[in-house]
Parts: C-alpha cells; structure tokens; sequence
C-alpha cells in the first residue's frame, strides 16, 4: 500500500483526489494521513467523502476512514474499474466537480460508456466551476484523446447548492501526450455572465462591462449574458481564451455587495495577465493536466504563468505512484516518454 502525508505540499483535498484516481486506474491501495492538515477545520468535508465513496463504487474498493472530519483513510481497489450509470450526492453546495474530476480519468478509460449525475454546488469558492471544467478541463481531455461530455443541468450556489452536473463519458480512451509550450495565436474570447434568481440587468451589466474591457485584445468576443432559475441564488461571469495550441479560464463569483462592474473587472484583469504572460495553459489547468499527461503515451511539455504549490503537490502524489519523469524547467513542465 502507497502512504501519503496529506498534510505536505499544499495540503488540502487535491491530495486526496489524485490519490484515488491513480488508485483507481492502476489498482494499485493507498493510505492517506493528515488528510488538510493546513486547513481550518482539518480532515474530510463532504465532498471529499463523496469522492471517496464515487470512486469505491467505480473499482468495488474496501474503504475506511471515509466521513466527514476524519484525517485518515485507505483505499483498497477491489478491481477493474467499471463503466456504468452513476448518481451521487454532495450534499447541499459541496464541489460537484471536484468529485467529477476523481472519476472522470478512470472511467475514461474503462471499457464502456458510462453516465454521471452529481448533485451539490456547481459553482463554488475555491474550486473549479461547472463552466471551468466543461470549457476549459473538458477540451484539453479531448485533445490528448478522452471522449467526454459535460453541462450542467442546473447551476447551484453558495449555500443552498441544488446543481446537477452531468457527464457522458464514452471510455476505452487512448491518451497521447501533448507538446503546449507555444500557445500560437488567440483565436477567440468566449464566456457567461450568469444570474440566478436575480434581475436580468445583472448578468447584462457584468456582460458588457467585460465586453467594453476586451475589446482591446485583437480576437472575436462571444460573452453572454444569462438569466437562470434554481433553488440557491448567484451570479458571476466565466471566460475563456482560446489560442491555437493552449488554453485558460478565468472566473469570479458575485456576493452581496459587490458591484457588477467589479465582478466582470476581476475575471477579465486575470485573462489578461494571463495573455500577457505568453504561456500556453492557466495555472489551474496546469496542475489539473499532470495527472492526465502522466497517464498519456509519449512525451508532454507545456507552459504556464506560475509555478504553484498545487501543481508541485500533484508531481508528489503522481511520482509517489508512477516512475515517471517529470521535470520543471522554468515556466515549463515536461514529462518524459
């Protein structure tokens, strides 16, 4: 059995999520301990035992120490991973991609097509979005040879929840690496201004407000403004820059109190960093690839902006599994063949 600190590096749940992905792909059991030691509370939340027990069900794995507040759990694949239809609950507002991203490798590459419904938060502090995953995590998985498919059936916000995210997922993928260190040109700026139970000059305003600040980039701009309906109430706006050969994503989150104007300023002041910085895929995607990449045929190098205490946490749990190469070299991470 694999023994991770889950204390070290970063120190919060991204540990535990690739932890049990390579678990679940290779078969190979892992111990967690410590589990966000460097968070307040420590231990598992819910979406963490949600992962936990999505991921037992895909490989039929023994599992103990899976509740909520526990700082320890080990992780006993019982066999092959298993394509099929899924359905879990988060809970309230709980990261319902967080828990997509520890199934969604393993069952693409399982022998058969399988279906997922998460219900919980699609849009949360802290974690990826419904849109960040479907526009900008999703893409990438097809690039390197995933057959995958992701919306959002409903959107759920801070505190309520009440999201559905759904997967299609075809399986028997065969990942190829990449090679992203030039991006090439930007070909477009697409993105959503979304509100949710809430006046529709809301996402109207932060729409053109993000609309009047890129027109300064030189590629075609698609944001739209949306007015939707769930049981919890939030706004924010989700863009995406798109180049020839790379990829960001850049999301807020509204609150109460915060001005439209301000909420769409953030989003695009962080795409444009990131277009200035030259670099081929965000921060965020970037220790999202690794495990992906490692898994992937062939040699992969890409580059990125920063080099993040995420992303080196991520290296350490992958070579903890994998004798793999993986180096980095400046702004680049390259995995060897």
């Amino acid at each position: 059995m694999i023994t991770l600190d889950g204390g070290q590096g970063e120190g919060g749940g991204q540990i535990v999520r690739t932890a049990l992905t390579l678990s679940c792909v290779l078969g190979v059991p892992v111990g967690i301990q410590h589990i966000r030691a460097g968070r307040n509370p420590a231990g598992l939340r819910h979406q963490h035992v949600t992962a936990i027990q999505a991921a037992a069900e895909i490989c039929g794995a023994k599992v103990s120490g899976a509740q909520p507040g526990s700082e320890k759990v080990t992780f006993e694949p019982g066999g092959a991973v298993q394509a099929g239809s899924y359905e879990w609950m988060v809970g309230t507002a709980g990261a319902t991609t967080l828990v997509l991203q520890t199934v969604l490798l393993p069952l693409a590459l399982a022998n058969g097509v399988s279906e997922v419904r998460i219900h919980g938060g699609t849009h949360v502090p802290n974690s990826p979005s419904g849109h960040y995953i479907r526009d900008v995590f999703v893409p990438m998985l097809l690039s390197l040879g995933a057959d995958v498919q992701v919306f959002m059936e409903t959107y759920g916000w801070v505190p309520e929840g009440g999201g559905i995210l759904v997967a299609s997922i075809a399986g028997n993928a065969k990942l190829q690496g990449q090679q992203m260190v030039k991006r090439g040109p930007i070909e477009r700026i697409v993105g959503s201004a979304i509100g949710c139970n809430l006046p529709s000059n809301i996402p109207q305003r932060i729409a053109n407000r993000a609309i009047n600040l890129l027109e300064a980039v030189d590629a075609p701009l698609d944001i739209r403004p949306m007015r939707t309906k769930s049981v919890s109430t939030g706004a924010g706006i989700f863009l995406t820059a798109e180049y020839n050969n790379g990829r960001g994503g850049f999301g807020v989150l509204g609150r109460k109190g915060m001005p439209s104007e301000v909420v769409a300023e953030q989003a695009v002041t962080a795409l444009l960093d990131f277009h200035g910085s030259g670099a081929a895929v965000d921060e965020r995607l970037a220790d999202q690839l690794i495990v992906p990449l490692v898994l992937a045929e062939g040699e992969s190098r890409f580059s990125t902006p920063t080099i993040t205490d995420h992303l080196r946490t991520n290296i350490h749990v992958v070579n903890a599994f994998l004798d793999r190469s993986i180096t980095i070299e400046g702004s680049q991470v390259v995995i060897g063949a």
